[in-house]
C-alpha cells in the first residue's frame, strides 16, 4: 500500500481516518494516545504536515485539514536551492516554459468567458501602469495572467509547479528588472496571446506565448 510508504504516524492517521478538506483533527493529547507517541514526536510530524500544506494549525480553532496543493510541498525546496545557486533558476524556468506550452490547450479550452475578460483587464491594466507617470512595473499583472490562464486546469501537480515558479521569480528579484523596452515587448507578447485567446486562435496564441519566452531568454544572457 501507498499508505506505508509514508514515513509518519500523523500522515497515516490521517489518511486512515478519512478526513477531508476542512474537517477537524483531535487535540495532540487524544494524538499522542491514539498514535503512540510522544508529544515532541507528534510536534515534529505535525509541523512537517503543516509545512506540506497538508494541514492548518490556528489558535482556539485547532488542527484542520487542508485542500491538496502540490506547491507548498516543493516552495521550500526550490528557495533552498536559489539559495545555493541562483542560475538554477534558469533551469526551472525552463521547466516551466514546457508545462505552459504543453498544457496550454487543455487550459485555454476550461476558460470561461469571465476568465477572458479579466485577462483582458490585466492587459489594460499592465499598459497603464507602463503608460503612467511615474512609470511602474505590472509584475502583479505579470504573475495572475499566467495563473489566470492555466486556473481551471484539473491538475494540482501542474498548478503548484507554475505557482512554485513565480515564488522563484520574486525570489531572483526579476520582479524588479527596470528595462522598460524590454517591459513594452514583454507586454505586446501578452497582448497578442491573449487576443488570441479571444478570438480561438490557439496557434497564434502559443505561437506569441513561445516567442516572449524567448524574449525572457535573450534577456537573462
Amino acid at each position: 500500500m501507498i499508505e506505508s510508504k509514508i514515513d509518519s504516524d500523523f500522515l497515516r492517521y490521517l489518511i486512515s481516518s478519512g478526513f477531508q478538506p476542512g474537517d477537524r483533527v483531535p487535540p495532540l493529547n487524544t494524538l499522542t494516545e491514539k498514535l503512540g507517541l510522544s508529544i515532541s514526536k507528534l510536534r515534529e510530524q505535525l509541523e512537517v504536515a503543516r509545512t506540506l500544506g497538508l494541514v492548518e494549525v490556528k489558535p482556539r480553532s485547532g488542527i484542520h485539514c487542508a485542500d491538496y496543493a502540490f506547491f507548498p510541498a516543493i516552495k521550500q525546496t526550490l528557495l533552498f536551492a536559489l539559495a545555493l545557486d541562483s542560475s538554477l533558476f534558469s533551469k526551472f524556468s525552463e521547466l516551466r516554459h514546457h508545462i505552459e506550452v504543453c498544457f496550454f490547450a487543455e487550459a485555454v479550452a476550461e476558460l470561461t468567458e469571465v476568465d477572458k475578460s479579466h485577462l483582458q483587464s490585466l492587459i489594460v491594466d499592465a499598459q497603464k501602469k507602463l503608460e503612467g507617470s511615474p512609470i511602474r512595473i505590472p509584475h502583479q499583472e505579470h504573475r495572475d495572467l499566467h495563473l489566470e490562464i492555466f486556473r481551471r486546469l484539473d491538475n494540482p501537480f501542474v498548478q503548484g509547479l507554475l505557482e512554485a515558479y513565480w515564488e522563484a521569480y520574486e525570489a531572483v528579484e526579476l520582479n524588479v528588472y527596470t528595462d522598460i523596452n524590454y517591459l513594452h515587448r514583454l507586454w505586446k507578447y501578452h497582448a497578442l496571446i491573449i487576443d488570441g485567446i479571444i478570438n480561438d486562435d490557439i496557434e497564434s496564441s502559443l505561437k506569441a506565448l513561445v516567442e516572449h519566452t524567448e524574449l525572457l531568454n535573450i534577456r537573462d544572457t
